[in-house]
């Protein structure tokens, strides 16, 4: 029996992409690498959306930050425009009723292609000049939206929408942890952040060191260029690049041998 494909999303996001990997008959394990956690203060979020209608544009991150938003939105506003960076965050939006149907969507022209990078790349920036643009995100995260935006001649305001925390390694997620290690577990990992938290994680567990050895031997698989870097520094020595979407994650899985 093959090591458990663990899935380590936040768990909204896990529970899904796990039911599909168990479909295809491979054990499963379940490993919130992130918390999604609500800001201690939603006053500077809630005053920016009130005023949403003022806005050209409003780029949203990930699913997270469209779920989080949406607590203080009650209706979109008409003429307000969308991007987004892949398909995922494209079904959030509809979840909440924004549809092409309702509001111009903007996103990656490929959906193998779910980041900022290939969202910048579909979008006419030059009509960006004078807009007023906002992007809501977590705490933290890349400047490289709200730079290409400005670089446009955008009038960009960045909001917070939530916080993304490695989870504190109590005794039950190290036991989790260290059995998982034992199993030959295959990761699938979306977030370089949630590598770096992992990686983290096991450094707390007795013995360590050799752990984090057995941890950089067990097999990556990963949806972007930026994570595989991440796990190369990282001293991991198997690693499968996809592409994003969820499909090519389990394509991915389908095809070992």
């Amino acid at each position: 029996m093959p090591g458990p494909v663990v899935i380590t999303r936040p768990l909204a996001q896990a529970q899904p992409l796990a039911a599909r990997v168990a479909a295809l008959g491979l054990p499963v394990a379940i490993l919130p690498l992130l918390e999604i956690a609500p800001l201690p203060d939603s006053a500077p979020l809630q005053a920016v959306l009130a005023r949403l209608a003022q806005f050209d544009l409003v780029a949203f991150v990930s699913p997270n930050a469209i779920d989080a938003a949406f607590a203080h939105i009650p209706a979109w506003p008409a003429g307000v425009a969308v991007a987004v960076v892949g398909e995922g965050s494209k079904l959030a939006l509809a979840a909440h009723g924004v549809t092409d149907a309702t509001a111009r969507i903007h996103m990656p022209a490929d959906s193998a292609h779910s980041d900022t990078e290939h969202l910048l790349a579909a979008m006419d920036l030059q009509a960006l000049h004078g807009a007023r643009v906002l992007i809501v995100r977590g705490e933290s995260g890349r400047e490289l939206m709200g730079d290409a935006f400005r670089a446009a001649g955008a009038d960009v305001t960045v909001v917070a929408a939530y916080r993304r925390q490695v989870p504190a390694l109590t005794a039950a997620l190290a036991r989790q942890l260290t059995s998982l290690l034992s199993g030959g577990a295959t990761w699938l990992i979306t977030s370089s952040e949630a590598l770096r938290g992992l990686v983290g994680l096991v450094r707390q567990l007795p013995d360590s060191d050799a752990l984090v050895a057995i941890l950089q031997q067990q097999e990556l698989i990963v949806p972007h260029a930026r994570i595989a870097e991440t796990a190369t520094l990282l001293g991991f020595h198997s690693i499968t690049q996809t592409g994003s979407g969820d499909e090519r994650l389990l394509a991915a899985l389908q095809s070992r041998p």
